[in-house]
Order: structure tokens, then C-alpha cells, then sequence
């Protein structure tokens, strides 16, 4: 796809951003040739190894080809921090970073405290609260032997410690509660078209969807609201993430089941993006 002739890095970009975006062209030229962008401006000459070049010719093969690129460069950037990512993992959303704050907000006041991250996929949940409160006890919890390799390797990454426990939602915790628990669980509909677009095939579909045919989506959300009460300490917080258009929905999950001070909170696109509450403080 690349000509041969662009064995420099100044040419290798200029080929490559016929191909794709000008910043994913960048970003990969610099990722295979461990330079930086200031690098492509002072030293465009600077030549590309005949390895380095069939490697960047691939990875912009892949990238026209619709593979997100936080795949294609193994890291994506979360809550100002790098997180290693894998096709076994989500790639995290800056929408998500919108979790920890709410996190971190009820947090300050409790230092020391127990925090729950269920389906924590790479662990950019987990590992970010643990970052930024290390006397919080975090424990991280997903289905996946492989997604949480990937989440062990960002906490070390970040020196974070961190408990990591595979199982299906509250299976693996047996009496354990938390003052603290928070889900970005599965909640597009099987089925939706936005599954098809957007890189989205290419990440893994078990983290995406709950996979139930004509469902709403809110499969996964439902065992975790109802779940909660046994596995938070009186008082606790219940913080979940969920689709463009389910907060009142899901709001209404957490009043069923006798949750106070339910709120939804809005992300910076001014969408609810996520919702929670609180266990009653006696019952």
C-alpha cells in the first residue's frame, strides 16, 4: 500500500496520510519508528529500516482496513494516565473518565476506603481510583482470564494494588462489601446497528453487548443494581455507566430496589451518562 520509496520518515508520513487520517498516520509512523512529532518536523529524513517500513505498511493496512488504533499502538490514554490495551479489552472511552470523578468525589472523605469495579476490562477504572486514592482498597472483577491479564499489567504499569478476581459480576466476592462500586458494564442492545461501525467489531463484543436477543440492553445493569445492596456497607455508593438514552431507566432500577439520593449525571457532550445511589444507611 506504502511505496517503497518512502524509507524516510517525512515521506513515510506523506504516503501514509494518503492512506489515513493525518493524525493516525502520525501517530504510527512515530510508533514504528520511536520517534516523536517533533522529529517528523526537524529530521524528516531520517530513515525507516526495511522492517520498520513492512511494519508500517501493515498497521496502515489494518488501519484503512477500520482496526481501531489504540489496537494498532497497544496503549489509548484515560483519566491522563496510558493504559495498555489488547483486542481482548475495551478500548476506554473518554466518556468513562466521567465514573471516576463521580468516584473520586464520594471517596475524599473516606480514605482507606473499599472499592468494587465490576467488568473492569483493561482496568482503566480501577487502576485510575487506585491512582489517584492509593490508600483505597480496590478490588476489579471480570469475566475475562484475558482482559484481566491486561488490567494486572496496567496496575503494575501504574503502581497501582489491586486485587483482580475472574468471575461473572458478584459470583467471585463471596461476603465481601464496599463502600464503593462502579460498573461499566455491557449495555448496547444485541442487535444495534451501532455495533457494526465505528471499530466496534474489532473490540470485544462481550464487553459491548449483554447479547440478548430483543433485550433492551440493561440485562447486565439489572443482576448488578440488584445485586448491590448485599455488597456495599450501609451508606455506600452505587455508580454505573449506561447508554445515551437509559438513565431513567436505570434510575428507576435503583429506586426499586429502595436505593436514596439517585441522581444521574451528564457527560461533557451534556448526555446522562451515568446514573447511581446510595444504600440506605440502616436495612
Amino acid at each position: 500500500m506504502l511505496r517503497r520509496e518512502a524509507m524516510n520518515i517525512g515521506d513515510a508520513w506523506l504516503a501514509a496520510r494518503q492512506v489515513v487520517d493525518r493524525l493516525d498516520a502520525r501517530l504510527l509512523v512515530e510508533h514504528v519508528a520511536a520517534c516523536r512529532h517533533a522529529d517528523l518536523i526537524t529530521d524528516p529524513r531520517r530513515a525507516l529500516s526495511a522492517d520498520q517500513f513492512a511494519s508500517l505498511d501493515a498497521l496502515v493496512r489494518r488501519r484503512a482496513g477500520g482496526e481501531p488504533l489504540a489496537y494498532l499502538l497497544g496503549c489509548a490514554p484515560f483519566h491522563g494516565l496510558d493504559f495498555l490495551v489488547t483486542p481482548d479489552v475495551l478500548i476506554p472511552r473518554p466518556e468513562t473518565e466521567l465514573l471516576v470523578e463521580l468516584a473520586l468525589e464520594r471517596l475524599q472523605s473516606l480514605p482507606g476506603a473499599s472499592v468494587l469495579d465490576l467488568g473492569t476490562g483493561c482496568g482503566a477504572v480501577a487502576v485510575s481510583i487506585g491512582h489517584r486514592c492509593p490508600a483505597a482498597l480496590v478490588t476489579a472483577v471480570d469475566l475475562s482470564p484475558a482482559a484481566l491479564a491486561v488490567a494486572s499489567r496496567n496496575a503494575s504499569r501504574h503502581a497501582v494494588d489491586a486485587r483482580f478476581l475472574a468471575g461473572d459480576w458478584y459470583a467471585p466476592l463471596g461476603n465481601d462489601r464496599f463502600h464503593l462500586i462502579a460498573a461499566n458494564p455491557p449495555y448496547v442492545a444485541h442487535g444495534d446497528p451501532h455495533l457494526l461501525h465505528d471499530g466496534l467489531p474489532f473490540e470485544p463484543q462481550m464487553a459491548l453487548t449483554d447479547g440478548v436477543a430483543g433485550g433492551d440492553g440493561l440485562a447486565c445493569i439489572r443482576i448488578i443494581v440488584g445485586g448491590a445492596a448485599a455488597h456495599l456497607v450501609p451508606g455506600g455508593w452505587l455508580l454505573i455507566e449506561h447508554g445515551y438514552d437509559q438513565a431513567a431507566r436505570v434510575r428507576h432500577l435503583l429506586h426499586r430496589e429502595a436505593f436514596s439520593e439517585v441522581a444521574s449525571w451528564p457527560d461533557l457532550s451534556g448526555i446522562e451518562r451515568v446514573s447511581g445511589g446510595r444504600r440506605p444507611s440502616a436495612g
